[in-house]
């Protein structure tokens, strides 16, 4: 019995220890602005996946406008897709009732 609470208190020291190592070091901090639906971690990972298919959806699109004009620049698409996604992400937390504050 006492080396089961032994091994509990262990596995939460560590699993402490591990959250520690989470980079959160460029994500905005959400100020509510209207009566939030969700948490701010869950209106976060909602977004940023919102944000990650407009950017996939903006590089596509890129490439086909490519084909018909041929001019093809890859700084120039990382630029619109990179734009793209971070209005659907603003858009998004605005949706849900936040403000993002960045530290930059």
């Amino acid at each position: 019995m006492k080396t089961g609470m032994m091994g509990a208190a262990g596995l939460v020291v560590m699993m402490a220890a591990l959250a520690g190592c989470i980079d959160r070091a460029n994500a905005p901090v959400l100020v509510a602005v209207a009566s939030p639906v969700n948490p701010p971690d869950i209106a976060h990972g909602l977004c940023v996946s919102d944000a990650n298919a407009m950017y996939n959806e903006s590089n596509k699109q890129y490439d086909l406008r490519a084909q018909l004009t041929g001019h093809r620049d890859a700084t120039e698409r990382e630029t619109n897709a990179s734009g793209a996604a971070h209005r659907q992400y603003l858009s998004c937390i605005a949706g849900q009732g936040y403000r993002p504050l960045y530290a930059n």
